[in-house]
């Protein structure tokens, strides 16, 4: 084996796994070998969404492994307390016991070192007690850590308590220039009922403790699209945007197949002139906001390319009646796209996005500009970024029943498509992202972080 080996272990949901998968096909480039471990779960998801079935990528130096979540078959594995306390339960051992077996096969095979998604912080506690050395990366803004960081300050002001629970409702920054957070969109209290904010808070806690052991804190965002948050909580080290197009475009990790017949239909479509709308794996909607974004799209007249996952409505035809005839000339509606090679075509002119962290670099890296909609845990504060920081995408507003209209859809569209301010400033976003990891800051971090490994 040519060099060290590294074990990788992410949080088991889609926009955790694709960066470490990017991290370690980064690692792969600099001579190292990488043990991934996926839940048994996701790792059939990822397998079999893998053009050809296999359990190797990029030739034998990634090695898709998996341990058992805790939870049974069928088990509805988004509710995330129950899997969170599910894999606390039962993972720790079988990580143990999976690196024992892989050390046991000699000498030159040895775990050298892991490197754990930090909402799993216990994986970084198995590595310091079997005398490994430890990272933790994370894969979402430096800011919704710093405000995991923040959390004794909050409950010292009297703004949360021991529990999570939001005290007080209103509107914190916790530095000049960072995004504005309102606390009931704070990361644990957008998540399901209030038995799965109190055991994803607390698990939270547990894993700030446990990252204390790790001899490096990598974030996957860069110095420039965030120097406030960076000044304000230092520990944390920018090494990114980790993205496929940074290689060969060519990326793993997802749960579903990518329909990659949408790429000729944009090669079909004028430049600048394509709607991109996809809300990434978890977000859920009702039947009558669905509906709503489906006329939204036929009204606005324009080539849209829309992301519609099997499960994404709790209904078999959430489609207005003889929608999809009415759009076949219009739209392309696909079950899950290859994301960065979308935003990377010239046809698009702007990107209708749940805010996932994942999306918006990708989005970012490519001068997209944006529409937002979040859904949960830590896209209301990346939608924060979008339109008040950056000021590269515009906001939705609801209304009295909780219903974003297709009127409302229609006028924000028509409003970011008509100012070409929106587009100049995501251009120069661009160009910061792109300098950070060709050579800026998040590239010599990374190269510091390879030497400390290999040494």
């Amino acid at each position: 084996m040519s060099g060290p080996h590294i074990l990788v272990l992410p949080a088991p949901a889609q926009g955790h796994v694709i960066p470490m998968m990017e991290l370690s096909q980064s690692l792969v480039n600099h001579g190292f070998k990488v043990t991934f471990v996926n839940t048994d779960f996701n790792h059939n998801r990822v397998t079999s969404a893998l053009p050809d079935d296999q359990s190797h990528i990029r030739g034998d130096c990634i090695d898709l492994v998996s341990i058992p979540d805790g939870l049974e078959p069928g088990q509805d594995r988004n509710d995330l307390g129950k899997l969170s306390e599910a894999m606390q339960r039962v993972m720790p051992g079988k990580l143990e016991e999976l690196i024992e077996k892989i050390n046991n096969r000699g000498e030159g095979d040895k775990i050298t070192c892991v490197i754990a998604d930090q909402v799993v912080g216990w994986v970084l506690e198995i590595a310091v007690k079997m005398k490994i050395k430890a990272a933790a990366f994370w894969p979402a803004s430096a800011a919704v850590l710093a405000l995991t960081f923040s959390v004794p300050k909050l409950i010292d002001e009297g703004i949360i308590d021991n529990d999570g629970t939001i005290l007080k409702n209103q509107v914190i920054q916790l530095a000049p220039n960072m995004p504005t957070m309102k606390t009931a969109d704070f990361v644990w209290a957008c998540i399901g009922n209030k038995t799965t904010q109190e055991i994803m808070f607390q698990n939270m806690v547990k894993c700030n403790k446990a990252v204390q052991v790790a001899d490096w804190l990598l974030c996957n965002s860069a110095y420039d699209l965030e120097p406030a948050t960076f000044t304000f909580a230092p520990k944390i080290l920018p090494i990114g945007p980790l993205l496929a197009s940074r290689r060969l475009g060519n990326s793993a990790g997802h749960f579903w197949s990518q329909d990659s017949t949408c790429l000729e239909w944009l090669d079909q479509q004028p430049p600048n002139s394509v709607i991109y709308v996809a809300f990434g794996s978890f977000t859920v909607f009702n039947p009558t906001q669905f509906k709503e974004l489906a006329l939204a799209l036929e009204l606005s007249e324009r080539p849209f390319l829309w992301v519609v996952r099997p499960d994404i409505t709790d209904t078999s035809d959430p489609y207005p009646e003889g929608y999809q005839k009415r759009v076949a000339s219009l739209g392309q509606v696909v079950g899950w796209a290859p994301q960065q090679k979308v935003l990377a075509h010239p046809s698009i002119a702007c990107f209708l996005s749940h805010c996932g962290w994942n999306s918006t670099l990708e989005g970012l890296s490519n001068g997209v500009p944006f529409l937002c909609w979040p859904y949960f845990a830590d896209q209301f504060t990346n939608e924060s970024y979008i339109c008040d920081v950056w000021k590269v995408g515009l906001k939705f507003e609801k209304n009295e029943t909780g219903i974003i209209t297709k009127e409302e859809i229609k006028n924000k569209l028509e409003q970011l498509l008509g100012d070409k301010d929106f587009n100049e400033r995501a251009l120069k976003l661009k160009e910061l992202a792109v300098a950070n990891v060709e050579g800026g800051q998040s590239n010599k971090i990374f190269k510091n972080f390879v030497e400390w490994m290999k040494s």
